[in-house]
């Protein structure tokens, strides 16, 4: 008899790449997940699922496949992922993938700042769940407390200025190149 809950792995290799101006999705780093790859793990869907895997040697887990309307998916290599590959764009990444159906858990200090500002926390829970899920593991991802706390803090501040992960990062990167560091 088949075991029917076995997760299915695929294996495949991908390209490192960057988008230029794409919207939401402006200066992303990216691996394409084909069509093809993608049905394997999750027939017939158009939407975003998360998985679990392997780049390279590089562990990720609760990861999104974004939908590119051409039945292609993209999986979002942020910086922790391009640290732990240390690959250039261009490079060729070995991909073994699966879904990953593990619920996913906020940062529960992040929540508990929310809660203390009203106007952040409702913009906040007016995000698409992924979006959400952004702020949760940037702040996740930080080495240290000290980092931790500043990006709990800035999250929150964003989040009550009704600026979306991405719109925060460029407002960052924008002030921080405006005082030259």
């Amino acid at each position: 008899m088949l075991n029917t809950s076995a997760a299915i792995l695929i294996t495949f290799t991908s390209i490192i790449e960057k988008f230029g101006a794409k919207g939401d999705k402006t200066g992303w780093t990216y691996l394409t997940v084909p069509e093809e790859q993608a049905a394997k793990l999750k027939p017939g869907n158009r939407k975003s699922f998360k998985v679990k895997g392997k780049l390279d040697q590089h562990p990720i887990k609760m990861v999104s496949l974004i939908p590119m309307g051409d039945g292609s998916f993209i999986l979002p290599v942020n910086a922790a992922m391009r640290k732990g590959l240390a690959k250039p764009l261009g490079a060729t990444v070995k991909l073994s993938l699966q879904e990953d159906k593990s619920e996913f858990v906020f940062n529960p200090v992040f929540l508990e700042c929310l809660a203390d500002e009203p106007r952040a926390e409702a913009f906040f829970q007016q995000l698409p769940g992924s979006h959400q899920r952004y702020f949760s593991k940037w702040i996740d991802e930080a080495k240290t407390e000290a980092t931790r706390v500043k990006r709990i803090a800035m999250a929150v501040s964003a989040l009550a200025r009704e600026m979306g992960y991405g719109e925060m990062l460029r407002a960052d990167k924008e002030e921080r190149n405006q005082l030259g560091r």
